[in-house]
């Protein structure tokens, strides 16, 4: 899931919606985020109190547990379903590829050569295609906090730790999918020799211990929609870095890339299996779920980046993405499109008015983002600057 890039991923303004839920007066919690500006180094050494993000949010009335009660009941009994239609697209552990079967194997005496040549593949790769890559490496290593939301959804959380549940055996399977994907692109960047490690290091942890902001309200209803967008959100921006790589002469992150996205897709084919049964058997509620999502609209996991330095990390990282196309707002408006077909909203009926009304809203959604890119597309171009990336050495990149 991890994913990658924002929707849309233009500047932080856009995410305005997103980070203000609860249009509902119900039960709620005021959650106060106070992102000071970053401490010095040795402020952050001596007080783990001072280790804060660069921004400050003021979330208002985060609505929690928004699911009736009686909606419990229906994903009890999709257990059964899930077992048969859900575990099926994991892959068993002896047959999935794992880090090491693409890395330089360290007992061999030739490893030194092959990190040699990984170095030597990797220096015709431009800093702005660095910076993609690493965001996603970072977004990918923040693999706990996803799980702990994943756990955070009513009726299909894993309740003990390690129940046998059908949802609660996919989240710790899906997470165990999604752990390579961190690993195999951290230790291939630390071998190419080009990056500042230590500074993506403390971005990785900072952005865990930062959390993350989805305004699912602990409903799976909304829980599926979200997971459904950034797995494909992922599967497309891994695989324009797949392609990236390929054109920058380095076929072994190409494929590294490749694999990762694969997995992105097998794993957004499930998720959107998932919502596709509740429009199935709960059509009203899911589809004001969707409409909700998309009036929040889906923000990325990592919103929250932080490197210690740089304020605005996620939007100017998100900017280059946009810029030279792994991920961009036309991506977004794909996405919408393409879960509008898949899973039929057009054509679904026996809705109530207010089902009705998040139907039409959801389906003229992809031509709404459409003309918003285009106005966007103006305003990057005026405001294009360089910036450094602590990354990769403080150089600068366009953004």
């Amino acid at each position: 899931m991890p994913l990658s890039l924002s929707f849309p991923p233009h500047n932080l303004s856009c995410f305005s919606s997103s980070l203000v839920f609860g249009a509902r007066k119900t039960k709620s919690l005021k959650i106060l985020m106070t992102l000071s500006p970053p401490p010095k180094p040795r402020e952050v050494k001596n007080d783990m109190r001072k280790q804060r993000s660069p921004l400050e949010i003021e979330i208002k009335e985060v609505m929690t547990h928004s699911m009736h009660p009686e909606k419990l009941e229906i994903f009890k009994s999709l257990e059964k379903w899930a077992e048969d239609n859900i575990l099926t697209l994991l892959k068993p552990v002896e047959s999935s590829w794992q880090p090491q079967d693409f890395l330089p194997d360290p007992s061999a005496e030739g490893f030194f050569d092959s990190v040699k040549e990984i170095r030597d593949q990797t220096a015709g790769i431009p800093d702005d295609y660095y910076v993609c890559l690493v965001g996603n490496m970072i977004t990918e290593e923040a693999l706990p906090t996803y799980q702990s939301v994943f756990n955070t959804f009513d009726g299909v959380r894993d309740q003990t730790g390690a129940s046998r549940s059908s949802w609660a055996r996919w989240t710790r399977m899906w997470s165990a999918e999604e752990n390579r994907h961190g690993d195999i692109l951290n230790k291939y960047l630390y071998l190419s020799g080009r990056l500042d490690m230590r500074q993506i290091e403390k971005t990785i942890q900072y952005l865990i211990g930062s959390g993350m902001i989805i305004g699912a309200e602990n409903n799976p209803y909304r829980g599926f929609i979200y997971t459904s967008f950034q797995e494909r959100a992922t599967f497309i921006s891994h695989g324009n870095t797949a392609r990236h790589a390929k054109d920058h002469g380095d076929p072994l992150l190409a494929k590294i890339c490749g694999l990762i996205a694969a997995d992105e897709k097998r794993h957004e084919a499930a998720y959107s299996k998932v919502v596709e049964k509740l429009f199935e058997i709960d059509p009203d509620t899911t589809m004001m779920a969707l409409a909700d999502m998309m009036k929040k609209r889906i923000t990325m996991p990592a919103l929250l980046m932080f490197d210690g330095r740089d304020d605005n990390l996620f939007n100017h990282y998100s900017s280059v993405a946009q810029r030279i196309g792994v991920y961009t707002a036309k991506d977004y408006g794909d996405i919408v499109e393409f879960f509008v077909k898949r899973w039929n909203v057009e054509e679904i009926t026996g809705f109530s008015g207010e089902g009705r009304r998040a139907q039409d809203y959801v389906c003229g959604l992809p031509q709404k983002i459409r003309r918003m890119d285009e106005r966007a597309q103006e305003r990057r171009v005026k405001q294009s600057q360089m910036v450094p990336f602590s990354w990769i050495f403080n150089r600068s990149v366009l953004v």
